[in-house]
C-alpha cells in the first residue's frame, strides 16, 4: 500500500471538521446513545418520519456511508483513517441487526460501503494487534539495547 501523503491528511482533517458540525455531533450522539434499533420495519415506522430522529438517523448513516465510499474508491487512505477513529465500528454495530431486512426491503446495496469499511477496520485492528504482539515477543537485539 502506498504511504499517506499530505493530501490524505488534509482529507482526513476535512472529514473531522465535518464531524465537528454541531448538528452532526448531536446526530451521532443520539445514534450512539438513544437510538435503540429493533427490526427494520420498526425503524422505518418510528425513525423515518420527518422528525429530528429521522434527520439524525440519516445524517449519521449517510456520513459513514460517504466515508466508506471514499475508502472504497481509494480517495481516503485506509491506514491513516483506521488509525484515527473507531466510531465507525461502534456505529456499524448498531446497524448490523437490521441491515439485512433493510436490504431485502428493496435496498440491496443500502450502506454497503459503510459495512465494508467497518469490516476492513476490524481486520486492520486485528492485524495491528497481532503485529504489536509479535514485535513485543521478539527478543531485543544487543544493538537496540546499546542505542539507549
Amino acid at each position: 500500500m502506498r504511504k499517506p501523503k499530505p493530501a490524505d491528511a488534509q482529507l482526513l482533517l476535512q472529514l473531522y471538521e465535518i464531524r465537528r458540525d454541531p448538528e452532526l455531533r448531536r446526530a451521532r450522539q443520539w445514534f450512539l446513545t438513544d437510538f435503540k434499533p429493533g427490526a427494520w420495519a420498526e425503524i422505518k415506522a418510528r425513525y423515518l418520519s420527518h422528525s429530528d430522529e429521522d434527520r439524525w438517523f440519516r445524517m449519521t448513516i449517510s456520513y459513514w456511508q460517504m466515508v466508506g465510499t471514499l475508502l472504497h474508491q481509494g480517495v481516503l487512505h485506509p491506514d491513516l483513517f483506521f488509525e484515527h477513529t473507531g466510531e465507525d465500528i461502534v456505529t456499524w454495530e448498531k446497524c448490523r441487526g437490521w441491515i439485512g431486512d433493510a436490504r431485502a426491503d428493496g435496498r440491496p446495496t443500502f450502506l454497503i460501503r459503510f459495512e465494508q469499511m467497518a469490516d476492513a477496520h476490524v481486520a486492520f485492528r486485528a492485524k495491528a494487534a497481532a503485529d504489536l504482539a509479535r514485535a513485543a515477543s521478539r527478543p531485543r537485539r544487543a544493538s537496540a539495547r546499546r542505542k539507549r
